[in-house]
């Protein structure tokens, strides 16, 4: 056989191969592309087996470069923050009857989140101003006048447009945010939100019931003077996703639910990392979030309900780092 004709069908097979690579990478693009196939964390699956890497597009994590430092916030004016629990679905039991329009309105005995969270700040040194009335989030202007918001027991569509924009924007100028317990229920469709969850959102939850908090990180004010472990009871949130890119500051140990941890909508739990508290910077701004929360016991003060004591200096600590009161998540 000669030169010439071995030359030529080198060059066939060639083409013929480089024809083929290019088809399948053209058909993995199309797949991908439709989300049949998924390359999340550098990995390929088919179709729900990996949720993927979200991006917000947003600076998030915990590099403080995240953080914009504008100006907006001066410590000679001392710390603010405002409580919101507007439920524009189920509400819990501790948050009591819905609130009036307006800022600071009465309250009953039944209203015992705000009230607890009002004497909180009397201790912690921050002032709490609280409301459901969404017009008081309707603008930046008023937002900035506090050093962080803080999201208790909120859920579903508890936001106008309006607010939106402004609690995107007040986070953008250098804002805190501290997200508690149904915070997590909260805005599902909006995916800045939930990123600002840090990539997490309710899924379910099991029972009520005792379980053991395992202080896993205390780079932040919320978690330093907790002990190792420590007990409390609650709901114990399934996330889907479940954060990634924050700090986790506390887990509960899912060896001590004694009724199990599967939810309501059958999520097995998360192992041996099943977060409860964690931190990030997000979008130029400070996310506290904890998934606790559930009952109205954990604001006593005389000892009869188990973690109390730890849960309260749990959601303190973070809101005085949120604010900037004290070293965040660091």
């Amino acid at each position: 056989m000669s030169g010439r004709t071995l030359r030529a069908r080198a060059l066939s097979t060639r083409t013929a191969v480089l024809t083929t690579l290019g088809l399948m990478v053209a058909m993995i693009v199309a797949l991908i592309a439709t989300g049949t196939l998924s390359v999340a964390h550098g990995r390929i699956g088919t179709g729900a087996q990996e949720l993927g890497d979200p991006d917000y597009g947003v600076c998030r994590g915990l590099d403080d470069d995240c953080y914009h430092d504008w100006g907006n916030f001066d410590p000679a004016d001392g710390y603010r923050i405002l409580l919101y629990t507007r439920t524009a679905g189920p509400r819990h039991a501790n948050l009591g009857p819905a609130l009036p329009a307006g800022l600071n309105p009465p309250l009953s005995d039944a209203n015992v989140v705000q009230k607890a969270m009002v004497k909180l700040g009397e201790t912690g040194g921050f002032q709490v101003d609280y409301t459901e009335d969404v017009a008081q989030l309707a603008s930046p202007n008023t937002l900035f006048k506090y050093n962080a918001v803080v999201f208790f027991s909120t859920s579903r569509d508890a936001l106008d447009d309006s607010a939106q924009t402004s609690l995107r924007q007040y986070i953008r100028g250098g804002g805190g945010f501290v997200g508690i317990h149904n915070a997590f229920g909260t805005e599902y469709n909006w995916p800045w939100y939930e990123g600002l969850l840090g990539n997490a959102n309710f899924y379910d939850h099991g029972p009520a019931q005792p379980g053991t908090v395992r202080t896993v990180e205390r780079k932040d004010a919320s978690t330093r003077e907790l002990p190792a472990r420590w007990n409390f009871t609650d709901e114990w949130y399934n996330l889907v996703p479940s954060p990634t890119r924050v700090r986790v500051l506390a887990e509960v140990d899912e060896s001590t639910l004694a009724k199990g941890v599967a939810g309501n909508y059958s999520h097995p739990g998360h192992g041996d990392d099943h977060p409860v508290a964690w931190c990030q910077y997000y979008d130029g701004g400070r996310s506290w979030v904890t998934t606790l929360g559930h009952d109205a016991k954990q604001f006593t003060t005389d000892g009869s309900f188990a973690g109390a004591a730890e849960f309260q200096k749990l959601i303190v600590g973070g809101i005085q780092s949120a604010a900037g009161m004290k070293p965040f998540c660091a």
